[in-house]
């Protein structure tokens, strides 16, 4: 059975980009526990811009560039019109790995990813390093091993 891993590197040895943050995925296929660069994907926000409507009742209402509501509770301010869509963008956009492995990932994007059963590992390493111990965790775990240390 193989799997892909995404990993938010802007060099691809070091593990140095945030989820948030990152503009671009390095994808690896794991098969028999050996892993491989497939791709390299970017990630591209849609450009939107906030716009000040007048609703017809004399209420001014903040609307995205799209003309839907702005979800953000700050505005367009902290991160752009998208709000939580634009997390749900970048959470799509790697929806066919198994896990993602960022530096910091927030708490809303990590329960965005549990339900589309992506594991996520926060952690600041080399690439290879994350890898050989992701590639480990998930053989035993798909083995049926325990992963407590042998005596």
């Amino acid at each position: 059975m193989s799997y892909k891993i995404a990993v938010a590197s802007s060099d691809g040895k070091q593990i140095d980009e945030t989820f948030g943050a990152a503009k671009k995925f390095i994808i690896y296929e794991v098969t028999e526990g050996l892993y491989k660069k497939l791709e390299e994907r970017f990630f591209h926000e849609e450009k939107t811009e906030q716009v000040i409507l007048d609703n017809g009742k004399g209420n001014l209402e903040e609307k995205c560039g799209d003309g839907n509501a702005c979800e953000n509770s700050n505005g367009c301010q902290r991160r752009g019109c998208a709000g939580a869509k634009e997390a749900s963008a970048k959470v799509e956009f790697i929806s066919d790995c198994r896990c993602i492995v960022c530096r910091k990932i927030g708490f809303h994007i990590q329960k965005q990813l549990e339900r589309k059963a992506i594991s996520a590992f926060d952690v600041s390493c080399p690439v290879e390093e994350a890898l050989e111990k992701i590639t480990y965790y998930f053989n035993r775990i798909d083995n049926h091993e325990s992963l407590r240390a042998q005596k």
